[in-house]
């Protein structure tokens, strides 16, 4: 039993189907589609997610045609979009008027939730922070300390 492939997915938490975009990744590999969905389903239902919250899955596919797979925390600008109240970006990139706002205490927030993810147990708090404000100001939301 050793190793195929990583796949890289985005999968909504908790609504899962078998169906084009996640048969396209996992169909080659010879998964069962409909086993993953419900694998997957079940874990994101006990990590406590939003159902619809998109979420990063890295599978491992095994010769022997099973898997192993890793949820990762939602999208950093999935986060940043949630805290500031905004459903999209601005329309043209690098906009002078900002889109909208956060608070730092937010993006403290949203960098100890990324920082929980297995693969950056290493990373200081502070340069995740700074990593979440770049996102942020790249998709025209600025930190402030107050809206006033």
């Amino acid at each position: 039993m050793s190793l195929v492939r990583h796949v890289k997915l985005r999968v909504p938490a908790g609504a899962a189907r078998p169906g084009p975009a996640i048969g396209q990744a996992l169909g080659p590999l010879g998964i069962n589609m409909a086993d993953f969905c419900k694998q997957f389903n079940d874990r994101t239902e006990t990590m406590g997610y939003e159902k619809e919250t998109p979420l990063t899955v890295q599978l491992s596919a095994l010769t022997d045609r099973s898997f192993v797979f890793d949820v990762r925390s939602p999208p950093t600008s999935y986060l940043v979009k949630k805290a500031a109240g905004v459903d999209k970006g601005p329309e043209s990139p690098n906009a002078d008027a900002p889109v909208g706002f956060i608070t730092p205490e937010a993006v403290y927030e949203i960098a100890k939730v990324k920082n929980a993810d297995q693969h950056r147990w290493h990373l200081p708090l502070d340069g995740v922070a700074r990593s979440v404000i770049g996102t942020a100001r790249s998709i025209g939301i600025r930190v402030k300390e107050s809206e006033d």
